[in-house]
């Protein structure tokens, strides 16, 4: 098991895949009018490619076309003192295919929102790493 300078355990890339795939909500860091942006997403996973789902017209819709974007979720639990955390790093791009809307949508399931996120960002995955926090001995 490989420790990073701070003792926690350094996932491997397929570790951070599987677990990004666990999770249904992560956060999506963007530029927002040259500043940086965070907002929480629901989103699945298609093979490496991160899928979201948002509204017209969102700032997200809107900040996250052909630019790079990092992508983060992660789970801790208070009780145990245990976690992780995965960070993928990639271009976005908003889906304007039919095809490619329509098979995304059947992906992913019904909007959270009732006012119906038809619109869709992926994010392909370059880079991805993660940390596990471990109770200590």
């Amino acid at each position: 098991m490989k420790l990073d300078s701070a003792g926690l355990q350094v996932l491997s890339p397929a570790e951070c895949v599987e677990l990004l795939a666990s999770t249904p909500i992560g956060r999506v860091v963007f530029t927002d009018h040259a500043l940086p942006a965070v907002q929480p997403v629901n989103f699945v996973l298609d093979g490496t490619t991160v899928v979201m789902r948002t509204a017209p017209g969102s700032k997200l819709a809107v900040a996250a076309r052909n630019t790079v974007v990092a992508f983060e979720t992660d789970e801790f639990d208070p009780d145990t003192g245990t976690g992780w955390s995965v960070t993928a790093i990639g271009y976005a791009r908003a889906v304007t295919d039919p095809v490619e809307t329509e098979r995304l949508a059947h992906l992913s399931g019904a909007p959270w929102s009732p006012d119906g996120n038809d619109r869709f960002i992926v994010m392909p995955i370059r880079q991805v790493s993660g940390r596990r926090i471990r109770v200590r001995p």
